[in-house]
């Protein structure tokens, strides 16, 4: 067998393709990390290249004839100096063994194991994954698998080892079949990373609601009973100053991130730029270069322990990146962060930019405007997956206090400018004050844990003595939410002012949408894969404006010396006004296309087809504007009735009866749709005014009618809209004018009569937009 020496010790039998462990030492923990390096390549399935695994403490321990590998249960833990308190909690939770690794020789205490088997397991999940996202049933194929020595080695503090595992199964499903050249046969690489654990001089920090990172956190039993058991950390990478004392000091070890030497120029240099920006926020808090950028060795591993690493990762359709890292289980620390960009991202901006521009006219084409909006945002996404990377957590609030952080999601801030759309500062540059405030919460180095305390005290009450805000994933993923701030893809501090102008600008690029919007030699029918951003570019504002509606404006607080916000209700006036604002979306003069683009978006050309950047609609292999629209409304009348929102509403009547009603509400909807009277205007036509107003009409009574089912509606409120329905019943049997009406008001007097809701009408969706 070949050798290599290392923190563990590896042998490599070619003659049976066969990898073992030379184990000497039991017992004693090390961190055991699996990850992905090479994926599957499909955003759906979620199986991307460079995908870290799970973190794990694990030990070995010898059993007769083999050694198990068992992950310990960091969870519940007793910090105490009473052993037999420690054991106690040892015995009480349940550890877990991952594999059983046979003992296959021995000499002087120290034992070779077969890690083969394990090493071709699926410790990633994968076939788990495969089968929850409907692509089949499949399992490992250990003789289509092998060991991947290129990146099997063994170093002074960390063995990595790799294996090429091929997935069998049957069945694939659409996803898998457009990314594998033989679905039934799925080869990825999966990675074992051992690490030694590090050294007792890392000093965990106390997270903070307000402090702007992820929550770290165990459970301690041994804690006095007048205390939390809950010990809260945040995870942040170590770094010292050579000089704590001094206000300016180079660190004891730079932080240093490495690019993925595959990206190519011009994203790699604007990647760089954008992760410098963290540099910036450390220099703040008196680093010096303590955060570096560099290029990634030719000869290292992306997936070893000893590099944080920024990866440009492909996927046969647009999606998300992300930001993960390796964090000891024990304190939080991070010990190595891995950045996660979806190399099509940055063709979504590139596509908002021409759409609302249409710069192709007259022979132009020169688009370095349109480009250079993209690398803006490229650089910002560079800097906020970085930031993930660094501990810190989403704030979607921070875009309402003047683009505050880049850790919200920003929507491209498109201006009007003398007449005409001025990409200029689309994207905002640099650390906003939030970043600074984060960095300096996590990373400022004080002499001793008093200064710390009361230095991270300072700095929690300047940020909000500031007027900072701050909101993160579990107040913002949803229109349904309560939280008056905190909105994924926006912009300004006034959603209802911002709506407005979003509008506008969507209008301005409507009506120049056409030939000029694309290059020459492009495929008139992929001109609906252009308009698609462009038609939809309100959707997130509406999110924002529909928030309003039965919301409340909280800060995270904590009980201190400071006074206290605590919650209050959005105004009437407010609510009323958005409330407006979602209705004017759902008028056919906001949902009408010009003829002038319908008439140019013809069926797919041979050699193209539609793909899920594509509209969705009823008419075959025409664009189908009517269905457009539908799914516009849609999206706005769902976020306006959903069941959480009118159960706040009913209980903010009751503070107060100038809010709005359940029933207000429902009756403006109806009052708006299908009482009003469509009629022509400028670019309208009346029949395709009509047209619009009878489906949203259909799209807003099957809104109504899940509202009402909805389990999570409070039955006061599902009973005051049952007799909204059944005055709306009456209304519609003095007025049914058309065919549809006097169908519809043969379901619903069936609804009335059985309880049961016949109608099959289920609106077609938008096509994706986040993430853009």
């Amino acid at each position: 067998m070949s050798k290599q020496e290392g923190l563990i010790p590896i042998f490599y039998d070619r003659s049976e393709d066969k990898v073992y462990l030379q184990l000497s030492e039991f017992e004693q923990s090390l961190i055991f990390q699996s990850s992905l390096p090479q994926g599957v390549g499909s955003n759906d399935i979620g199986l991307d290249r460079g995908q870290l695994g799970e973190t794990r403490l694990i030990e070995f321990e010898r059993y007769g004839n083999k050694v198990l590998l068992k992950q310990l249960n960091t969870q519940y833990r007793a910090v105490s100096a009473n052993v037999a308190e420690q054991a106690s909690i040892d015995e009480a939770f349940a550890d877990s063994v991952i594999a059983g690794l046979p003992v296959v020789a021995e000499d002087a205490g120290a034992v070779l194991v077969d890690y083969t088997d394990f090493l071709f397991s699926d410790i990633h999940g994968i076939a788990v994954r495969l089968e929850r996202t409907k692509q089949g049933n499949y399992k490992v194929d250990t003789v289509r698998s092998g060991v991947y020595l290129p990146r099997t080695k063994a170093f002074p503090k960390n063995t990595e080892l790799e294996a090429l595992v091929t997935f069998a199964g049957s069945k694939p499903g659409t996803y898998v079949s457009q990314v594998s050249p033989e679905p039934e046969s799925i080869s990825v690489h999966l990675h074992h990373s051992f690490i030694e654990l590090p050294d007792n001089e890392y000093q965990p920090r106390r997270f903070h609601p307000f402090s702007g990172f992820w929550k770290h956190s165990y459970m301690d039993y041994s804690v006095p009973i007048d205390q939390p058991m809950e010990q809260k950390l945040i995870p942040r990478h170590r770094l010292n100053k050579l000089d704590p004392s001094a206000s300016s000091s180079p660190a004891v070890e730079p932080i240093v991130y490495y690019l993925d030497p595959g990206i190519p120029e011009p994203v790699m240099s604007a990647l760089r730029d954008g992760a410098l920006w963290w540099n910036d926020a450390f220099a703040a808090i008196g680093y010096e270069n303590a955060f570096q950028v560099k290029i990634l060795p030719a000869d290292a591993d992306p997936m070893d322990v000893r590099y944080n690493v920024i990866q440009w990762v492909h996927r046969a359709t647009r999606g998300w990146s992300y930001g993960t890292s390796v964090v000891d289980p024990r304190t939080g620390e991070i010990i190595k962060g891995h950045v996660t960009l979806g190399s099509l991202r940055v063709r979504q901006d590139y596509l908002i930019a021409l759409g609302l521009t249409s710069p192709f006219a007259d022979g132009n084409t020169d688009t370095s405007k349109q480009q250079a909006m993209a690398l803006a945002r490229i650089r910002q996404l560079s800097a906020h997956e970085v930031g993930h990377t660094l501990g810190i957590a989403h704030n979607f609030a921070a875009s309402e206090t003047g683009r505050d952080s880049v850790m919200d999601y920003p929507h491209p801030k498109i201006q009007i400018v003398r007449g005409k759309v001025s990409l200029e500062g689309a994207y905002a540059v640099g650390m906003g004050r939030w970043d600074l405030h984060t960095i300096a919460y996590g990373y400022q180095d004080f002499v001793n844990a008093e200064a710390e305390t009361a230095g991270l005290a300072q700095t929690i009450a300047a940020a909000y003595d500031s007027g900072m805000r701050y909101k993160s994933d579990p107040d913002s993923r949803s229109g349904r939410h309560p939280s008056a701030d905190g909105h994924l893809w926006d912009n300004g501090a006034d959603p209802i002012a911002e709506f407005e102008r979003v509008a506008a600008v969507r209008h301005y690029g409507l009506a120049r949408f056409g030939l000029d919007t694309i290059p020459e030699g492009t495929p008139l029918s992929d001109l609906e894969e252009f308009l698609a951003p462009l038609y939809f570019a309100h959707r997130y504002q509406a999110d924002a404006v529909a928030k309003l509606i039965g919301g409340i404006d909280y800060q995270y607080e904590v009980k201190s010396e400071r006074p206290i916000q605590g919650q209050t209700v959005v105004s009437p006036e407010r609510q009323n006004r958005a409330l407006q604002t979602l209705l004017s979306s759902l008028t056919p003069e906001f949902l009408a296309l010009p003829n002038s683009v319908t008439q140019l978006i013809i069926p797919k050309v041979y050699g193209t087809s539609r793909n899920r950047e594509s509209f969705a609609g009823r008419t075959g292999r025409m664009f189908d504007p009517l269905s457009a629209a539908e799914a516009s409304a849609a999206n706005t009348v769902g976020l306006l009735l959903h069941a959480e929102r009118l159960n706040r509403l009913t209980w903010q009547r009751t503070l107060d009866d100038e809010h709005l009603s359940v029933v207000g509400v429902l009756n403006q909807l109806l009052d708006k749709t299908w009482k009003a009277r469509a009629s022509g205007t400028d670019g309208v036509s009346e029949g395709l005014a009509e047209s619009i107003n009878e489906r949203v009409k259909l799209v807003v009574l099957h809104a109504v009618m899940d509202a009402i089912k909805a389990d999570s509606l409070s039955p006061e409120n599902r009973l005051a809209m049952m007799g909204a329905l059944q005055q709306f019943t009456k209304w519609l049997a003095r007025n049914d004018d058309t065919y549809v009406d006097k169908a519809l008001l043969q379901l619903l007097d069936t609804y009335w009569q059985t309880g049961e809701w016949h109608g099959t009408f289920k609106p077609v969706s938008m096509p994706p937009g986040s993430p853009i």
